[in-house]
């Protein structure tokens, strides 16, 4: 890919399961997963939305499920104005990542654990808590969300291929219990790739622009 990592701030790993994996987990995986997903959205704050028709009058009513999300706009405010970073911000939209990652990863089908909603099990990620004062730029947040586009698109593409991998990974484990290391290390990699430019541009936990890159 473009360019080296180096030795970006934010990383991101799965352990390889050296071992067979579960055909049955694997098989119902799309229903198995549901209970831990509803979970997400409640934690995300998910929106239900339903359309009636009165008298040729579209109406549409909007259900809001409890949660909050990433702490964004926020944030953004925060740095601008105050320099500053809230720690119990920072420790909310990284915990909330590392969740979602966690619960990515077994629909994926890179392990067959069943998500924790707070421990860090065989998914491995590490998001620095950034000094606001001497390592972000305070303007900057208010366009890396702008700047990060290219790699908007390239991810676009690049999830399309993990979506392929992914069903391809499914047969192949069914057959032989195992994920072919090779789809696994570019599965992941787009992972760790979405994870760095998320934590640019929405989590702002720095301003070090993402390597175009899969690579660890």
């Amino acid at each position: 890919m473009i360019g080296p990592t180096g030795s970006y701030p934010v990383t991101m790993s799965v352990d390889y399961p050296e071992r067979d994996l579960n055909r049955l987990t694997t098989f119902f995986r799309i229903f198995t997963i549901i209970p831990i997903a509803i979970i997400l959205a409640l934690v995300i704050g998910a929106d239900f939305n339903w359309e009636t028709t009165d008298r040729g009058v579209m109406r549409r009513t909007t259900f809001q499920l409890a949660g909050g999300g990433v702490v964004f706009i926020a944030t953004i405010l925060m740095i601008l104005f105050r320099r500053k970073y809230p720690r119990w911000w920072y420790d909310w939209n990284v915990g909330l990542t590392r969740f979602g990652l966690r619960v990515g990863s077994y629909l994926a089908l890179l392990r067959d654990e069943y998500p924790s909603t707070d421990e860090e099990q065989a998914v491995h990620t590490t998001i620095p808590y950034p000094d606001v004062g001497t390592e972000l730029n305070r303007w900057l947040p208010l366009v890396k969300w702008f700047l990060a586009i290219p790699h908007y698109i390239v991810l676009a593409f690049l999830f399309i291929a993990a979506f392929f991998c992914t069903i391809f990974a499914w047969f192949a484990i069914l057959f032989s219990r195992r994920y072919p290391r090779s789809l696994f290390d570019f599965v992941v990699g787009v992972v760790r790739w979405s994870l760095r430019v998320e934590a640019y541009a929405f989590l702002l936990t720095t301003d070090r622009y993402p390597p175009f890159s899969l690579a660890a």
